[in-house]
């Protein structure tokens, strides 16, 4: 696997065969991932505290239903 500098980028190559842009910065790969896996955990965390309200709204119909129920007898 032929590799060629990138030109101005220290950390950066290319890989001739596939024309991929290679980062052989491994610190910076590290940060990269840890940025993608923090920004999943807080969609994950946004997708969760949806789901919670959703469950307490329909519990809220629930309750204001039965309490109808009850006044109208």
């Amino acid at each position: 696997m032929l590799r060629v500098k990138v030109e101005g980028y220290n950390s950066l190559v290319r890989d001739v065969s596939s024309n991929a842009i290679i980062n052989t910065n491994t610190s910076e790969y590290s940060v990269y991932l840890a940025r993608v896996k923090a920004r999943e955990k807080q969609g994950d965390d946004y997708r969760h505290a949806v789901k919670e309200i959703n469950s307490l709204k329909e519990e809220l119909r629930e309750i204001k239903s039965l309490l109808k129920g009850i006044t109208k007898k």
